[in-house]
Formats: structure tokens, C-alpha cells, sequence
């Protein structure tokens, strides 16, 4: 069986909570791209959803985060407490990193990327 490598471990980790926590300014786009609404429409949800409910998909999304690091350690056969006694290095090592990367990740994934489609899309300056 092939190992995984470090990278691909985070980024099956962060990538979906990441996505989520940033859906606040992606879902403008998604609507603006299938042409389910205008671009005033759009930017109007934008500013409602960014402005109003940010925490809300930021807490979200780590509430993803953590689901997604118990189905990990699950994965890895951390399914009691004796076990995660015995691995607890391993548990905090990959929370952290994983808990950065999330972090980073979406700065990087809200405040670039969507950042720049909404601007390329006149949906904000």
C-alpha cells in the first residue's frame, strides 16, 4: 500500500472545512456564475452573508475541521481512549498543523482567491 504523503494528509484534512468557512463570499459567485441572479443581487448577498453571518461559516467551518480530524484518527485506528493516550503526540502534532493550515488556508482561499473572482466578476472593489 502506498503512503500518503504529508501534503495530501492536510489537504484531505483542511480542504473541505476551508471551502466551507469560505462559502460566505463563494456563494455570490456560484450564483452569479450559473446565472441564478444578477450581479446586484449577487454583490447584495455578499455584503449580507460577509457582513451578518461570517462568524456563522467560520464557526462552521470548524466544526468541519473537527469532524474531519475524528474521521482521520478514526481512520487511523485512534478510536479509544488508551489509544489516544498512546498517540497523543501524533493527535496534537496533526491538530495543530492541521488547525494552522486551516487557517492559512483560508485567508489565502477568501481574502485572494474569491477576493479577486468577485472583483474580475464586478461583484466588489
Amino acid at each position: 500500500m502506498k503512503k500518503e504523503s504529508t501534503f495530501h494528509k492536510y489537504l484531505k484534512i483542511t480542504g473541505l472545512p476551508v471551502l466551507f468557512a469560505g462559502l460566505c463570499c463563494l456563494s455570490p459567485i456560484i450564483i452569479l456564475l450559473l446565472g441564478l441572479g444578477s450581479v446586484g443581487f449577487a454583490s447584495s448577498l455578499a455584503d449580507t452573508l460577509y457582513g451578518d453571518y461570517k462568524w456563522y461559516f467560520r464557526l462552521g467551518g470548524l466544526i468541519v475541521l473537527v469532524i474531519a480530524l475524528v474521521l482521520y484518527f478514526r481512520d487511523r485506528g485512534i478510536c479509544t481512549l488508551d489509544a489516544a493516550k498512546r498517540k497523543r503526540n501524533e493527535i496534537l502534532n496533526t491538530t495543530l498543523i492541521a488547525t494552522t493550515i486551516g487557517v492559512l488556508g483560508y485567508i489565502v482561499w477568501l481574502y485572494v482567491i474569491v477576493h479577486y473572482w468577485g472583483v474580475w466578476l464586478n461583484l466588489w472593489v
